[in-house]
């Protein structure tokens, strides 16, 4: 029997283009474990079972005449998908950031399995990298697990299993595919019709709600919406990328929350906010009271019948970019989000813990699932949000020390901001069109100094 893919998952292949590639990005930074790539690449070999989607390829039905299925790749090789790769020692972040944004460039092989991961070492004070690339066609819910996240534990000692033997099953006909989709379409004759209906229904149910800024409104996505105001953050994407990161210890930031209230998504908010304001003042772009980017901000959410995190709404809010007073700033971004929570039943930050583990991986491809399910014309940029666990983690005995996700870019919108908190500090990612926001190191910088500016309204 065939596994299909459904409708909103192969929009994702049918939809993605060569300057938009749809695929997921993760850096994780750790301290060199005891073995050192080798213990890193024989974790991954260990426990690459428990994701089995991860030898799995997509097959086509012929004559596109059904959606593609998942079939065990019988040409699967690690050494294709892990490789290895080295800075000249000692290694820097901006060299790291250079080979992570030409990785990121590059759109997966769809005749492989759908994913690659780098070991990187040569890192200054005896550090390696991890990075990762995932396409959303592989996450369908909180509960599937990412690469990344199975390399994870909670102790420097965890036990490493052998590896387990794998082998493939063999892959349909042409003839069977064929036979295995008309199969569908005779026990459901509506099916054609009723996946096209709930294309659309999806596309229209992840604009739930608006965050409306100036007056806190939430409105439903079937009122009247207004396009995205006019941004340099809109402009024909290219085929290369350029990454670029910044940090915010968690302390501050709920320093700033109970100061002035909201919660620390609100505060972050408000960051990247100021931040944005700055960065259009730095390029001579007219900023005024009533400027404002709109964002599209992905929120885990319950479901109709009450299982938590089980699906992601999506929210189009106005930041106040026009507004110069931080403290201002957050008042009016925490008085709009207040609105969507309480009209979302979005899952807090412990339930999403406790759920998933540690999957800011996997989170944030669903939020870029739900991105893609909107109206680029709706929205300037995408911000993720993904709170991940307090306490140290470890891959192969090496303490991962930081966490950056690489949210990908949508067609003609520049720039993607991704937040992962992991272990007392809160980890920006900033994936940005090298050719129209090649600036975005100078938009990272400022990230870090709005955090500090509004540290200082708390004192």
């Amino acid at each position: 029997m065939v596994e299909r893919l459904n409708t909103l998952d192969a929009s994702f292949l049918y939809l993605e283009e060569p300057g938009t590639p749809m695929h997921v990005g993760g850096v994780l930074i750790l301290e060199a474990p005891p073995g050192g790539l080798d213990a890193l690449a024989s974790l991954v070999e260990a426990r690459l079972s428990l994701v089995p989607r991860y030898r799995q390829r997509i097959a086509q039905v012929p004559g596109h005449l059904g959606h593609p299925v998942w079939v065990d790749d019988p040409d699967f090789q690690l050494a294709y998908h892990l490789r290895r790769s080295g800075l000249p020692r000692p290694g820097t972040e901006a060299q790291l950031l250079d080979l992570v944004s030409r990785l990121t460039s590059r759109a997966l092989d769809r005749t492989r399995p759908l994913w690659e991961a780098y070991l990187v070492e040569g890192l200054s004070g005896n550090r390696v990298a991890v990075v990762t690339k995932t396409h959303p066609a592989l996450v369908d819910g909180l509960g599937a697990l990412d690469l990344g996240q199975v390399l994870l534990d909670g102790s420097p000692d965890a036990p490493v299993p052998q590896p387990t033997e794998w082998r493939p099953r063999r892959p349909p006909s042409g003839a069977e595919l064929l036979w295995s989709a008309f199969e569908d379409y005779r026990r459901r004759p509506s099916s054609l019709m009723e996946l096209a209906r709930s294309a659309a229904t999806d596309a229209r149910a992840t604009a739930v709600r608006i965050g409306g800024v100036a007056g806190g409104l939430v409105r439903t996505a079937r009122s009247a919406i207004l396009p995205a105001p006019d941004s340099p953050l809109n402009a024909p994407v290219g085929r290369q990328r350029r990454v670029a990161v910044a940090c915010a210890g968690l302390d501050d930031l709920k320093r700033v929350r109970k100061a002035h209230g909201g919660t620390v998504n609100d505060v972050l908010l408000t960051v990247v906010a100021g931040a944005l304001r700055e960065w259009l003042l730095s390029r001579g772009e007219p900023v005024v009271g009533g400027t404002s980017i709109r964002a599209l901000v992905p929120v885990s959410v319950q479901d109709d019948d009450g299982a938590a995190g089980s699906r992601v709404s999506s929210h189009l809010v106005d930041l106040p970019v026009g507004e110069p007073n931080p403290r201002v700033r957050l008042a009016r971004l925490t008085y709009a989000m207040r609105g969507v929570t309480q009209h979302s039943r979005s899952v807090g930050a412990d339930s999403l813990i406790a759920l998933s583990g540690f999957a800011p991986p996997t989170l944030h491809a669903l939020g870029a699932r739900a991105a893609r399910g909107l109206s680029r014309r709706l929205f300037n940029l995408v911000v993720t949000n993904v709170p991940g666990p307090q306490v140290p983690l470890y891959a192969a005995g090496g303490r991962v020390l930081e966490v950056f996700p690489v949210v990908p870019l949508a067609r003609g919108q520049g720039l993607s901001i991704g937040m992962t908190s992991y272990d007392g500090t809160v980890f920006f990612g900033l994936n940005a069109d090298r050719d129209s926001v090649g600036d975005v190191d100078v938009l990272a910088d400022l990230i870090e100094q709005e955090v500090a500016q509004l540290v200082e309204t708390s004192a």
